[in-house]
């Protein structure tokens, strides 16, 4: 069986898609697996082992020159691509029209998404062969996923966790700069009010300095200001990390001894490899759209109700910087006692 997967971003949510893939990839008819996705996360899918076919696209990028012969070109190239594939089920757990749209082009005789209650964008649900309404026991994004199985007559084994370890397969070497046993900050967040405050990872790396613990700030593109800002309002232990790729980052949350962040895709991702990780959620719901995996402990401070959709509360709470401390201190094993 051919099955085309669409989940064009971003990278948690990717990352929270991967046990789709596995399962398939498990199942006792043999899966022949092609992903669309877009191309600035072509390294989260392509060496995925239980992917057969990367299909990158450039939304975003199309987007802004619409008109243009490249642009045409390129939608072109990847129309091709996916009707050359001949998918038998096409899958889209993202919900937007922008996503659906791959499967009708495909011409798969069998396309299937989310019912309008748990659908992004209502419109995408006219692309669809079939409907799922995800189980009552299918709170979390990755479970839901796995729903979608059950509208083929598949097994959706719940509770699965995201597993990223083989991005590490042809992981670069060693980052200069950053030696194992410090703790990596991950301040920023891809949506607006999710972050914990700047001022709290900023007194997070001095409480850990002063434990004699080195800290290392990581960025991603748009980011830079906000990592430099926390590296000058704390000591001489607290550095700015490297500029990465995504198999570069990979391979450097690999080697610290802890992550400190947010509701942010990074933040998944280290979980997916296994690094002890302490996520901050301030306006989100962890029990939706939090990390999954063995070494995550989860600090939620949203409340009220969740948006049709999304994992966003009405409402954001306030975390204190002395309960992440001592949080990590119990990890890292080390005097949860606040300097003073």
């Amino acid at each position: 069986m051919r099955v085309l997967l669409t989940r064009l971003s971003a990278l948690g949510d990717i990352v929270h898609t991967w046990p789709l893939a596995a399962a398939l990839a498990g199942q006792e008819t043999a899966v022949e697996l092609a992903w669309v996705v877009e191309e600035s996360f072509l390294p989260l899918v392509a060496c995925h082992p239980a992917v057969s076919l990367a299909i990158p696209v450039a939304t975003r990028r199309w987007r802004r020159r619409p008109l243009a012969a490249a642009t045409r070109k390129e939608i072109l190239a990847v129309h091709r691509a996916v009707r050359s594939f001949a998918p038998d089920l096409a899958l889209d757990p993202q919900g937007l029209v922008k996503s659906a749209y791959w499967g009708a082009v495909a011409r798969a005789p069998q396309r299937v998404g989310f019912s309008g209650s748990h659908l992004r964008e209502r419109l995408a649900g006219v692309f669809y062969t079939r409907a799922v309404t995800p189980p009552p026991e299918a709170r979390h994004v990755v479970d839901m996923n796995l729903s979608l199985l059950a509208a083929a007559g598949l097994v959706a084994p719940l509770d699965a966790t995201p597993d990223g370890l083989f991005l590490l397969h042809d992981a670069p070497g060693p980052t200069p700069g950053v030696t194992r046993g410090t703790v990596g900050l991950l301040p920023a967040t891809g949506g607006p009010g999710k972050a914990w405050q700047v001022e709290n990872y900023s007194a997070l790396a001095r409480m850990l300095n002063d434990s004699g613990v080195p800290v290392a700030v990581v960025w991603g593109p748009g980011e830079r200001v906000l990592a430099e800002r926390i590296v000058a309002d704390t000591g001489a232990r607290t550095e700015l990390a490297p500029r990465t790729s995504i198999p570069e980052l990979a391979a450097l949350m690999s080697r610290f001894a802890l992550i400190v962040g947010g509701d942010t895709g990074p933040v998944h991702l280290a979980v997916s490899l296994g690094v002890p990780t302490v996520a901050i959620f301030v306006a989100t719901d962890p029990g939706r759209n939090g990390p999954r995996g063995m070494r995550v402990r989860v600090v939620s401070a949203g409340v009220g109700r969740t948006r049709r959709g999304s994992a966003r509360t009405t409402l954001a709470g306030e975390v204190a910087v002395d309960a992440v401390f001592r949080i990590v201190g119990e990890e890292l094993e080390f005097s949860c006692a606040a300097p003073s």
